[in-house]
C-alpha cells in the first residue's frame, strides 16, 4: 500500500487497461488474479480468500455476472495499472461503451473452447474503434475441450474483419489458466505446475501504451462513472484528459445542454485494490475520483475555471426494448412496500438514469416508459428497485422501433445456440415457429450442434426460458442486435389461455384441486388472491375463470373416496424474468418486495369481454 499512498506522479509509469470479453469467459476470475498477486492485500486480508472480489452487488454476486463497470488499480513495481472490469453481457454493452474511453489498452478474454461469441466481438468492435492497443489472452485452456489452435484462427478471422488501421492485426497472445491464477506466453506442456500472472503484468506494462498527455494545459476530465457514499457524497470518475488537479481547485462543469456551472474541487481520489485513498494531485493520464462536484453527470466534462473547454459528449447505442412501468393499481396495493406512489418511482428512475447510460425513461399515462438494452438489463432494475421497498407494475416487454426512410424498423439479432444433438429439432421447431432465419448449422466433435439464427429482437421475447425447458438446461443461447430492418408481420399468441381467479378471497385445496383438472396452476393453498388475477396456465388456447376460493360444502353423506386428503400438485413459481416472458399485451405484472403476481390488465371480466 505504500507505494500507492502517496500518488503517481509520472504519466509514463500509468497504464489504463480494460477487460474484455464476452460472458462467463473468466474477466473477473482474471482481475482476482491480478489484484491478490501485486499484494494489494495483506495475506491475512478477507479478500485474499474470495472469489469475484470486483462484483460486489448482491444480484452480481446471486448471478453470477457482472452488471456494472469497475474501476480498480494495482501497484507493479514502479507501475500504477488502472484496470477497468466490463460486463460480459451484451444488456450491460452501455457499461462498456461508457468506460472504454478511460483505457489506452484492453486484454481480450477469449474461452479456450468456445472461441469468439458474439459479445466478444461487439467488445472488441468498440475497442478498436477507440483505438485501444489489444492482447489476447486465452483462458480456461486446462478444460477439457480446450482447443487454442482453431480458437487462435477464429481470432485471427475476427481481428482481420474488425481491425480499424493495420496495427491492430499484430497482437500478443497469452495462455491462462484465471481460476488459478498463472498465464503463460506460450502453450505450456505442464499446465498443472506451480506459475503465476507475471507474464501478464508484463504484456500490460510492455504492450500497452502509455496514456499521451499534455500536462501544461488547462485541466480537462471527462466523467465515465459517478459513485455515493454517506461520509464525501458523490464522487465523479473520469480519466484526466490534460492538466493536474489538485484539492480546492475551482473548476467549471460544461453540462450537456452547453450550460456551465462552477465548482469546487474537494478531495481528489485514486483507487487501490476495492478501496480508495486520498492523493494530494492527480496528473494527466490517471484515473481519479473527484468529491465536491454536486451537479455533475456521466458523459459531461469537468474542466478549469478559466478556460472551460468540453470533450466530445459519450455516444451509446439506442435501447432496443421498452416496458411500461406504473404504480400498482390492484387491490392489494400499499400492503406489502413502502414506495408505491407515481412521484416516488419517477424519482427513484431519474436517480438510476444518473448512473445507467443505457436507459431512456419516458411519461406514458400515469406510469413510465422504460428502455433498456434487453431484458436482462430491465429486469436487474426491476429487481434492485423490488429489493429498495418499491412497488409496481410492469407490461410486457415490447421492441423499440425507429423510423428510417419514411419506414419503421425494427432491431434485429443474431442468436447462436448450442444443444446437444438429441435437442436440436425442439430448437429448431420452437425457432421456426418465430419465423427465425437459419444462417448456418453445423456439429463439433464433442455431440453438440451449432446453429446461428437470425431473428427480430421481439421474437427473442420467452424464447431463452423455453428452449431452457424444452432441453433440460443443456442450451447454451447467446444473442447480439446486428442492425434494424423494415417490421415484419405479427407473430402468433404461442402460449396458451390462463386461468383467471374470479373472485378475491383466500385459496383453498378443495377449489385448486379443481383449477389443477384444467391447467397448471401458479398458487399454492391458503395464498390471498383477487379477482382478475393470474393464478395458471389452461390447457386450451382461450382465457378461463375459475373460483379457487370454493369452500366444500359440508352435509351429512359421506364417502371413503371424497373425503380423503386431498393431493396437489406443487404450483410453479415463476422467476422476474419467466413472468416477464410470459405475459401477454393484455397482462401485467404486480411486482412487490414480497411478491410477484401475473394479473389482467382490465380486472373487471364484463369490462374484458368488451375489449376483445
Amino acid at each position: 500500500m505504500a507505494a500507492a499512498s502517496t500518488g503517481q506522479q509520472d504519466p509514463t509509469k500509468i497504464r489504463n487497461v480494460a477487460i474484455i470479453a464476452h460472458v462467463d469467459h473468466g474477466k473477473t476470475t482474471l482481475v482476482d488474479g491480478l489484484l491478490k498477486q501485486s499484494q494489494t492485500f495483506r495475506d491475512n486480508q478477507a479478500e485474499m480468500s474470495q472469489d469475484l472480489i470486483m462484483d460486489s452487488g448482491d444480484q452480481e454476486r446471486e448471478r453470477g455476472i457482472t452488471i456494472t463497470a469497475k474501476v480498480t488499480a494495482v501497484q507493479h513495481g514502479d507501475y500504477r495499472i488502472n484496470i477497468i472490469d466490463t460486463p460480459g453481457h451484451a444488456d450491460f454493452s452501455g457499461e462498456v461503451e461508457r468506460t472504454l474511453n478511460l483505457a489506452d489498452g484492453c486484454l481480450l478474454i477469449v474461452d479456450a473452447q468456445e472461441g469468439p461469441m458474439p459479445q466478444t466481438k461487439f467488445v472488441l468492435t468498440k475497442a478498436l474503434a477507440n483505438g485501444l492497443k489489444p492482447i489476447v489472452v486465452i483462458n480456461k485452456i486446462d478444460k477439457a475441450g480446450s482447443r487454442i489452435a482453431e480458437v487462435e484462427d477464429e481470432l485471427a478471422d475476427l481481428f482481420l474483419e474488425l481491425a480499424v488501421h493495420e496495427d491492430q492485426l499484430h497482437y500478443p497472445v497469452y495462455y491462462a489458466i484465471g481460476r488459478a491464477g498463472k498465464a503463460w506466453t506460450t502453450p505450456p506442456a505442464h499446465p498443472d505446475e506451480d506459475g503465476d500472472l507475471e507474464a501478464i503484468f508484463q504484456a500490460i506494462i510492455n504492450d500497452i501504451p502509455a496514456p499521451s498527455v499534455e500536462l501544461d494545459k488547462p485541466f480537462q476530465m471527462l466523467v465515465s462513472a459517478l459513485a455515493w457514499d454517506n461520509f464525501k457524497g458523490k464522487y465523479a470518475i473520469g480519466r484526466i484528459s490534460r492538466g493536474k488537479i489538485k484539492d480546492g481547485d475551482q473548476v467549471t462543469v460544461c453540462k450537456k445542454d452547453g450550460s456551465f456551472t462552477k465548482a469546487k474541487v474537494e478531495l481528489v481520489f485514486m483507487s487501490h485494490g476495492v478501496s480508495k485513498f486520498e492523493v494530494p494531485e492527480g496528473v494527466a493520464g490517471d484515473i481519479v475520483q473527484l468529491t465536491g462536484i454536486g451537479s455533475v453527470q456521466i458523459g459531461e466534462t469537468v474542466a478549469d475555471a478559466e478556460q472551460p473547454e468540453a470533450l466530445p459528449v459519450l455516444e451509446v447505442e439506442a435501447p432496443t426494448l421498452q416496458i411500461y412501468m406504473g404504480p400498482n393499481t390492484s387491490p392489494f396495493k400499499g400492503q406489502e412496500a413502502e414506495f408505491n406512489t407515481s412521484r416516488q418511482i419517477s424519482d427513484r428512475l431519474q436517480k438510476e438514469l444518473e448512473t445507467n447510460v443505457g436507459l431512456r425513461v419516458g411519461d406514458e399515462g400515469i406510469g413510465f416508459k422504460v428502455s433498456g438494452r434487453g431484458e436482462l438489463h430491465l429486469s436487474v432494475l426491476i429487481e434492485t428497485m423490488r429489493r429498495e421497498g418499491f412497488e409496481f407494475e410492469v407490461g410486457r416487454p415490447q421492441v423499440v422501433t425507429i423510423e428510417e426512410d419514411g419506414e419503421r424498423k425494427e432491431p434485429v439479432e443474431e442468436v447462436i445456440i448450442e444443444v446437444p444433438a438429441e435437442h436440436v429439432g425442439t430448437v429448431q421447431m420452437e425457432l421456426g415457429q418465430r419465423r427465425a432465419n437459419l444462417i448456418e448449422q453445423f456439429a463439433s466433435p464433442k455431440g453438440v450442434t451449432k446453429l446461428v439464427y437470425e431473428l427480430p429482437t421481439r421474437a427473442l421475447i420467452g424464447l431463452r426460458n423455453i428452449l431452457m425447458t424444452g432441453t433440460k438446461g443443456t442450451i447454451v443461447m447467446n444473442s447480439l442486435v446486428t442492425g434494424y430492418q423494415p417490421v415484419g408481420q405479427s407473430l402468433n399468441q404461442l402460449r396458451n389461455g390462463v386461468l383467471i381467479s374470479f373472485e378475491q378471497g383466500v385459496t383453498t385445496p378443495y377449489a385448486l384441486q379443481n383449477a389443477e383438472a384444467r391447467g397448471t396452476t401458479f398458487v399454492g393453498p391458503a395464498e390471498r388472491v383477487y379477482a382478475g388475477q393470474i393464478i395458471g396456465l389452461n390447457t386450451r388456447q382461450e382465457d378461463m375463470e375459475i373460483n379457487v376460493c370454493k369452500q366444500k360444502h359440508l352435509t351429512n353423506m359421506r364417502s371413503s373416496s371424497s373425503d380423503g386428503v386431498v393431493q396437489l400438485t406443487p404450483p410453479t413459481i415463476f422467476s422476474l424474468e419467466q413472468c416477464l416472458d410470459f405475459i401477454e399485451n393484455d397482462e401485467l405484472l404486480e411486482v412487490t418486495p414480497k411478491s410477484l403476481r401475473l394479473r389482467k390488465r382490465e380486472l373487471d371480466p364484463n369490462k374484458r369481454k368488451r375489449l376483445k
